[in-house]
């Protein structure tokens, strides 16, 4: 009977696992509700073992279910990934590539490595979108890009895979006008709230009801980097940049580096290249993956 267990069935437990109950599973794989109970009930007879106790209006997982789930997830995954390669074998270059990159990358190793790219894949066509925070999810997700570069939100999704390209460095700023940019030594968070944090903000829900670095109960937020980055040199606020972005400016003077005691001063970022990893990127979009590795 072991035997006879499908991916299908396996996929079926998970969902009815993760979303809580039968009918959210149904919605998810596009399924009626008495096909996924069905789906569920041959699975345990094929098993031996009781997955679900059916007691409560909502289904809960037995101890052998949740020890079972951790298999099956595991089995599911690594049906992902042979059908990943698999599709890599056999599939041909891409017609065109499309990826969406975090606002705070470095532009100058984009450049670099898209130079080389066009040299590589003269008749690849690219297509690149700029999004911060959550936004860059989204389109991969969705299927829209091949693969996203992620900055600073930290977020592991069941269905992503993950690769580390580069550290990028943080700091705090304000203009040489700024009451905080005439204190000297760390400043203490109690004199950062008392002004206003020029705040990034997320274009997509994955954020929402966070706060990635923020201090001040004072914010201004801004959805564009580069309308922050005018802010901050016009005095408006202080906040966080990365530093290859005003590394002129601090060296010129037109910024200064706050020492804060609630944000580290060698803070960094790690930028690394998200991806489906049940479509990762075809030889183009891998080429290029590999390419920014080297230009950072």
């Amino acid at each position: 009977m072991l035997d006879g267990i499908s991916i299908d069935q396996l996929r079926t437990f998970i969902a009815a696992a993760t979303e809580g109950s039968f009918s959210a599973a149904g919605r998810h794989l596009g399924r009626a509700q008495s096909v996924v109970s069905q789906t569920l009930a041959n699975l345990e007879g094929q098993l031996g073992v009781k997955l679900f106790e059916r007691i409560g209006r909502y289904p809960e997982l037995t101890a052998a279910g949740r020890s079972l789930l951790l298999d099956a997830q595991a089995v599911a995954t690594s049906m992902d990934q042979l059908k990943a390669r698999a599709k890599v074998l056999a599939g041909g270059l891409e017609p065109e590539l499309g990826i969406v990159v975090n606002v705070m990358f470095p532009t100058t190793v984009l450049t670099t490595a898209v130079t080389a790219f066009k040299e590589s894949y003269p008749n690849t066509p690219l297509r690149i979108a700029v999004e911060g925070l959550g936004a860059v999810f989204e389109p991969v997700l969705e299927g829209r890009c091949a693969f996203g570069i992620r900055g600073p939100l930290s977020i592991a999704h069941p269905h992503l895979t993950s690769e580390h390209l580069l550290s990028i460095k943080y700091v705090m700023v304000a203009a040489p006008s700024h009451p905080l940019a005439a204190v000297r030594g760390t400043i203490p968070s109690r004199e950062l709230a008392e002004h206003v944090q020029l705040v990034l903000s997320d274009r997509s829900q994955m954020t929402e009801g966070r706060d990635l670095r923020v201090v001040s109960q004072r914010t201004w937020r801004l959805s564009d980097l580069g309308a922050k980055h005018a802010f901050l040199l016009a005095g408006l606020g202080w906040g966080g940049m990365p530093e290859h972005m005003v590394k002129k400016d601090l060296e010129s003077g037109l910024l200064v580096q706050l020492v804060t005691e609630e944000l580290d001063v060698s803070a960094s970022i790690a930028m690394t290249a998200i991806f489906r990893t049940d479509t990762p990127p075809g030889p183009a979009g891998r080429w290029l993956i590999d390419r920014l590795k080297e230009s950072a």
